[in-house]
């Protein structure tokens, strides 16, 4: 059984197509896992008997020659996903006993493919946060120790820190995240897993509880780059529910991984080297772009020039956004209620219970750069920073096919250790809320350890709609890197 929850998503689906094993079987293996690992908080709602009756269906299906593309294959789902049936968080108390109607689009698409649930994991609440240390329901621990102090407990990133904690300690096989402005990536670099957030608009946002509306994409997080090729294949497509859902084809991911970029051009940004930048993850850049340069590849120097904006200015659009997303919990629908005397009393001590600090913080950042009088100062002229942004990217992609750098500046850190100072941790999604801004699809792979045997992520960013050519760069890192270390017993 312990074998079982060591396969890839993609090793499970050729064995399972082989019967070698039962869905059933690959099910249980991974509901033993999520057991005997719950010391970690991975997850806020474990569904074991409803995976298992799921794994049977599965059987079923497989037996009548029905299987889908992931049949079988035990999935967590990020606790932002609507649910039918199933409690829904947002790791937020305010959300307190709601379950969902419906289904969100992506993880219907995900059942239609033949996936099965093993529960709803934990995240920052409201997906606010670098460190998963905000959840209503307690932080989540990052499965990964320091050789030189392993009693300390570490962070497992954020916001989706418990997706990147369960696949990486094999409770389960694959799961969702949401990316903002790193929540996917960041959490892969630290948890040393494969993370990509497509293109905003590739994956449906029908069904997910929103944080900034023109910033949140749904993505995969996995083991190997073919896994997340495999997920994201069954996760995106158009979705007339969702506005700004593309109406794009969706191609076969996993194919584009050939094995051959030779002629590609890589683009290195010369400004992604900011003060704070630990030295062996500005060794493991230089590495990275040897590997690439040996596969046949081009490193090109490029310039982008507005980077150093890219952060006051997603602490500008996101909070305002958020103040306006989460204006709609107030204790009348759904979710929690604190009585009060009048409406707006009930109102204000709802809000209060049922916010934590992070996100009254991000309220009120929001709530002020929207106000009268400070509207055009900063919210607006963050719009047009944003844009320039996009512009660099556009620029830099006229020369390059894609582009290589860290994914974050550090290796995982203590649970704690800049809880009190929320700059210091906003800054660690410096260089991956670039790419957010302008809506492009980046990717965290891990590319070796720490001197502390900590994981160490790169991120590759493509164009536009073009994450067949991320995944097929990442595919070449990915067996160049060789990375096989795993969490110390696990």
């Amino acid at each position: 059984m312990t074998e079982l929850a060591n396969l890839t998503i993609a090793e499970a689906c050729d064995r399972l197509a082989k019967g070698e094993f039962t869905a059933v079987e690959l099910t249980r293996a991974h509901v033993a896992r999520m057991e005997s690992l719950r010391g970690l908080n991975a997850f806020i709602t474990e569904t074991p008997d409803r995976a298992l009756d799921e794994a049977k269906a599965s059987d079923a299906r497989r037996a009548k020659g029905e299987a889908g593309s992931l049949e079988g294959i035990p999935l967590g789902i990020k606790d932002l996903f609507c649910t039918e049936g199933v409690p829904t968080t947002a790791a937020s108390h305010i959300l307190d006993g709601f379950r969902p109607p419906y289904e969100s689009t992506v993880t219907a698409n995900l059942k239609k493919a033949g996936a099965i649930g093993l529960g709803k994991l934990n995240l920052d609440e409201f997906a606010m946060g670098s460190a998963n240390i905000t959840s209503y329901y307690g932080p989540v621990e990052n499965p990964w120790k320091r050789r030189s102090d392993p009693a300390t407990k570490l962070v497992p990133g954020g916001s989706s820190g418990g997706s990147a904690a369960a696949v990486a300690a094999r409770m389960v096989m694959g799961a969702t995240g949401t990316d903002t402005g790193g929540s996917i990536r960041q959490p892969a670099s630290f948890c040393g897993i494969v993370g990509i957030k497509p293109t905003y608009g590739r994956c449906s946002r029908w069904g997910i509880i929103a944080f900034a509306s023109s910033l949140d994409q749904a993505g995969p997080m996995a083991r190997t780059v073919k896994d997340c090729a495999l997920m994201l294949g069954a996760m995106a497509g158009h979705d007339p529910k969702d506005s700004t859902s593309a109406p794009m084809p969706v191609q076969d991911f996993a194919k584009a991984l050939s094995g051959d970029i030779r002629g590609l051009k890589v683009g290195i940004p010369k400004e992604y080297r900011p003060a704070g930048l630990a030295e062996e993850v500005a060794a493991i850049w230089d590495k990275g772009v040897e590997w690439l340069k040996a596969a046949g590849a081009q490193p090109v120097e490029i310039s982008l020039p507005y980077t150093k904006y890219a952060l006051p200015t997603y602490y500008i659009v996101a909070p305002a956004e958020c103040s306006s997303n989460l204006a709609r919990y107030d204790g009348v629908r759904f979710g929690l209620r604190v009585e009060g005397k009048t409406l707006d009393e009930m109102y204000k001590k709802t809000r209060a219970a049922g916010f934590g600090t992070e996100v009254r913080r991000r309220i009120l950042i929001g709530t002020y750069v929207l106000s009268a009088g400070y509207y055009d100062a900063y919210y607006a002229k963050a719009q047009k920073v944003r844009r320039l942004i996009a512009d660099d990217f556009n620029r830099a992609f006229e020369t390059v096919d894609v582009i290589l750098t860290p994914t974050a500046p550090t290796p995982a850190f203590a649970i704690g250790e800049k809880s009190d100072d929320p700059v210091t941790m906003w800054l660690n999604d410096v260089f991956t809320i670039p790419t957010s801004l302008a809506g492009l699809p980046g990717l965290s792979l891990p590319a070796g350890l720490s001197s502390d045997g900590l994981p160490l992520g790169l991120q590759l960013i493509g164009r536009p709609f073009d994450e067949e050519t991320v995944f097929r760069v990442a595919g070449v890192m990915e067996d160049a890197a060789g990375f096989t270390a795993r969490p110390e017993g696990i």
